[in-house]
């Protein structure tokens, strides 16, 4: 991935980027191939014939640098979203290294979601630049290069050599069509990864395990912040499969609270405090207004229209179908919501951010509503699609929602119906103990009316629910190493019992064994947590991201990439394990 803090790119081994969406992360894709194929959109930078390929960003950057080794050269392709502009731009340097290497150069545009097929020209601007633009409605993409011959079609396409000591730089830019093409501009390639590179310096990760991986994590969550909203986006991508082949592909490239408000507390723990304040601002204008209306996720902007369609055009990765855009979860009831958003103010409380007495008024409120509404049935964490049901890690939830409101009175002197909140807190606690657990086989269940269990059970001791060294917490983290378990990584939870109400099945869930690593830690179980935590850092790609989940069978990524709730929980699994070696 490379991005801009607006958008993001996905750029493939073979110099491809398969997937680009303008302006914003949930803008229609111009590049699609990642859901179709070229056909859909791609611009694409190889070398003619067969080559090696390595890839590394540059230093702490999101910089990307792919080397081409041939049999007659070898070249440098860097690919940068600089920032600073004002605009979208997308630069490829391509740096002649050893020879002379023979490229390709396509340039196909679908805007659209790879539907729609612009108008191609080629102009001279006033500095008599070629450019070729690519029009279509509201979009247009020019691209500039030293080498643009006519555009052949629907696209661009060119063969040339690349000598040692060459470097040749195209770009392409995105603007409002009915803008007039602007000339060209000096790209701030060198001023952007300066930039990069002194955010992840001002980290504090001083003898955290993996720190390169960790440092790569934060900075990708960094680029999944929008620059000017603070809304942080789950994933760039949507529809990348759980199950290839299957339905289950969703649109995660909006903001959801519940991974916002994780994310907000792995940068805390970083020292990244001005994350968190840009965050706490979005929060309080997405929300603002009658928290019965409260959703669980928004667009980057804070819009609450983001209805769920489908795209019958796209052939979908894999053979997935459908491809879909927004999401219906929108509208779901997810009770441990309020419970996300308490800890993650609570922690930027606890910072050098201080109290908000915005934040605080928006906790309060919070709060009393889910006073009136906390016994109803939810959908849980995992947005399912069957029935509504009392899933215990969304109590636990609760009671966190209640409990931080009243540390936050006993603590900070802070104005709020603390007696009822401290009764409220007394009764859920009491009514997970008796409902949502199974003293039989001791542990906790799924939800109230199963003997399941759900890898978000594992959440309890982390959010002081209860010690991690319980006899019934100890119970719980065996019951999920016999039911969960495939391949040495964690399943969210069974699907063949139908709970989510959709056909088919998934792959072991990333975020669930970063937080298997936090439970061993916190049991004393060591050996087993950074045994677990090195295995998880080696599934990382070769740029150091991670999916949602991983197929170990194939050895492949499986579902949206990069995701969020992965790296933020690789970072919130790091700190557990030097906190616990510290102790």
């Amino acid at each position: 991935m490379i991005g801009d803090r607006n958008t993001a790119a996905l750029v493939a081994t073979n110099g491809s980027i398969d997937w680009l969406c303008v302006p914003r992360f949930d803008s229609p894709a111009c590049f699609a191939a990642l859901l179709g194929d070229h056909e859909n959109g791609h611009w694409q930078l190889c070398p003619v014939g067969d080559y090696e390929v390595s890839r590394a960003y540059v230093d702490n950057s999101a910089a990307l640098q792919t080397t081409f080794s041939t049999d007659t050269g070898v070249v440098t392709l860097l690919d940068v979203m600089p920032t600073g502009d004002d605009r979208v731009d997308l630069v490829r340097r391509i740096t002649g290294v050893k020879g002379a290497v023979r490229m390709r150069h396509e340039w196909v545009v679908r805007y659209e979601y790879g539907t729609t097929k612009p108008w191609i020209r080629r102009r001279l601007q006033d500095s008599d630049d070629p450019a070729i633009t690519a029009v279509a409605g509201p979009d247009k993409l020019v691209l500039r290069g030293p080498r643009l011959p006519e555009a052949q079609g629907d696209r661009h396409v060119d063969e040339f050599d690349v000598r040692e000591g060459q470097v040749l730089t195209f770009s392409t830019t995105w603007l409002p069509s009915h803008l007039r093409t602007p000339g060209p501009h000096r790209a701030l390639v060198d001023e952007t990864i300066h930039e990069e590179i002194t955010w992840v310096a001002r980290l504090n990760l001083s003898d955290v395990p993996h720190a390169d991986l960790v440092r790569r994590s934060l900075l990708t969550l960094h680029l999944m912040t929008h620059e000017d909203t603070g809304g942080i986006v789950a994933a760039p991508t949507t529809s990348l499969p759980e199950d290839f082949g299957g339905e289950r592909n969703w649109d995660y490239r909006y903001c959801w609270l519940r991974d916002a408000a994780l994310t907000i507390s792995s940068l805390i723990s970083a020292g990244a405090t001005d994350e968190a304040r840009f965050w706490r601002d979005w929060l309080l204008r997405a929300v603002a207004g009658d928290p019965a209306d409260l959703q669980i996720m928004y667009a980057v902007d804070g819009a609450r229209r983001l209805t769920e369609q489908t795209l019958d055009q796209l052939a979908g990765y894999a053979g997935s179908r459908p491809v879909r855009i927004g999401n219906g979860a929108v509208d779901q009831r997810q009770t441990d919501v309020v419970g996300e958003v308490m800890l993650a103010l609570e922690a930027a409380r606890d910072s050098d951010l201080g109290q908000s007495e915005d934040a605080w008024n928006l906790q309060r409120v919070l709060v009393d509503h889910l006073a009136e509404t906390w016994e109803d049935p939810d959908h849980g964490l995992w947005e399912i699609r069957g029935t509504r049901q009392h899933f215990t890690h969304s109590r636990v939830m609760v009671w966190v929602a209640f409990d931080r409101a009243v540390k936050a009175v006993e603590r900070h002197d802070l104005d709020g119906d603390v007696d009822r909140w401290r009764e409220l807190r007394d009764r859920v606690r009491a009514e997970v103990l008796a409902q949502g657990y199974d003293a039989e086989r001791n542990t906790f269940t799924q939800h109230y009316d199963t003997e399941e269990v759900d890898a978000s059970l594992l959440m309890l001791p982390l959010v002081g629910f209860i010690e991690a060294d319980d006899p019934r917490m100890l119970g719980t983290i065996e019951a999920i190493e016999q039911d969960l378990v495939r391949d040495g990584l964690l399943l969210r939870y069974r699907t063949q019992t139908g709970v989510d109400g959709l056909a088919g099945d998934e792959h072991p869930f990333l975020a669930c064994s970063f937080w298997l690593v936090s439970a061993y830690a916190r049991v004393g179980r060591a050996d087993e947590a950074h045994a677990l935590f090195d295995r998880l850092c080696g599934l990382a790609n070769d740029v150091g991201l991670l999916s949602e989940e991983y197929d170990a069978g194939q050895g492949r990524m499986v579902g949206n990439f990069p995701q969020a709730f992965s790296h933020l929980t690789l970072v919130q699994a790091a700190f557990t394990l030097r906190e616990a070696g510290a102790g």
